[in-house]
C-alpha cells in the first residue's frame, strides 16, 4: 500500500501528468483538496472511497490514510499545482513516516508555469532575469528571517507572489524602491480554470486595475522586466555562431 501525493496542476484537468492521472484512475481511495482541485480532475476514476478533504483537519486526514493502509489500499492524495509548493504535504509526510506508511510524490504543473503560459511569457530572459523567486506575502503566518518581500526584492529577479492579492497596496509599496514604477506586473486570477481572468500593468497602476476586476483571492502576482516582450537580447543557445556538444564547429 502506498500514499501517492499527486500534483493535479493549476486547474485545467488536462494539465495533470500522465502518471498522476493513471494513479487517480487506479487507486481505490482518493482524497482530494476540493477547494482547489476541480472534480473534473477525478473524471474516469474507479475509487471505492472518494473524500473531499477541504473541511477536514490534519488528524482526520491522517486517520483516513491509516485506515486505507490497514486495508492494504493505495491512496491518491490529490493536491493542486505541484504538491511541493504550499501543498502542506510536509506535515502529512511526517505523520506517515511516524506510522510507517510508504508514500510517493508525483509532481505537477505549478500555478506560476500556468500563468506564464497564459501571458505568453518566459520568466527567465538573457540579460534581464535568470532567477525566479516563488514566495508568498506573509500576514497571519510570518515569513522567516530574511525572506520578507523587501529582502527578496533587492535581487530584482522575477517574482511570483502567492496569496497576496488582498495585500497588493503593501506589496507595491515594498517593490517600488527596487523595481521602479514602470516595472511590468500581471495579476492572474484562477489561471487555467474556465473563469480565468487577468490584468497587466505596471507598479504605478496595477492597484487600480486589480480593484476594477475585484480580484480578492486565488490570484498570483507576477513581477519583473521579463513581462516586457521586447526588452531582452537573444540567447546564445540558438545563435548561429555558438557551438556546443550537439552543434559542433564545422571548421
Amino acid at each position: 500500500m502506498t500514499v501517492y501525493f499527486i500534483g493535479a496542476g493549476p486547474g485545467d484537468p488536462e494539465l495533470i501528468t500522465v502518471k498522476g492521472q493513471r494513479l487517480i484512475h487506479s487507486c481505490p481511495v482518493i482524497l482530494y483538496a476540493g477547494s482547489l482541485v476541480p472534480e473534473a480532475v477525478l473524471q474516469g476514476h474507479r475509487g471505492e472511497q472518494v473524500v473531499n478533504t477541504a473541511e477536514l483537519h490534519l488528524g482526520e486526514i491522517v486517520e483516513l490514510l491509516r485506515l486505507a493502509h490497514e486495508r492494504g489500499q493505495d491512496v491518491a492524495r490529490v493536491h493542486s499545482g505541484d504538491p511541493s509548493l504550499y501543498g502542506a504535504i510536509g506535515e502529512q509526510i511526517r505523520e506517515l513516516r511516524r506510522l510507517g506508511i510508504p508514500f510517493e510524490i508525483v509532481p505537477g504543473v505549478t500555478a506560476a508555469a500556468a500563468c506564464a503560459a497564459l501571458l505568453e511569457s518566459e520568466l527567465t530572459l538573457p540579460g534581464i532575469a535568470q532567477t525566479v523567486i516563488l514566495t508568498r506575502y506573509g500576514t497571519t503566518s510570518p515569513m522567516p528571517e530574511g525572506e520578507q518581500l523587501h529582502d527578496l526584492a533587492r535581487h530584482r529577479a522575477t517574482l511570483a507572489i502567492h496569496l497576496g492579492v488582498r495585500q497588493l497596496p503593501a506589496i507595491v509599496g515594498e517593490l517600488l524602491p527596487h523595481y521602479g514604477a514602470d516595472c511590468p506586473v500581471a495579476v492572474i486570477h484562477r489561471a487555467s480554470w474556465p473563469d480565468q481572468d487577468w490584468v497587466q500593468g505596471t507598479l504605478s497602476d496595477i492597484e487600480e486595475k486589480v480593484a476594477a476586476k475585484d480580484f480578492r483571492r486565488t490570484a498570483l502576482i507576477l513581477v519583473g522586466r521579463v513581462l516586457d516582450p521586447g526588452a531582452f537580447a537573444e540567447s546564445a543557445l540558438y545563435d548561429a555562431a555558438h557551438r556546443h556538444l550537439y552543434r559542433p564547429s564545422s571548421d
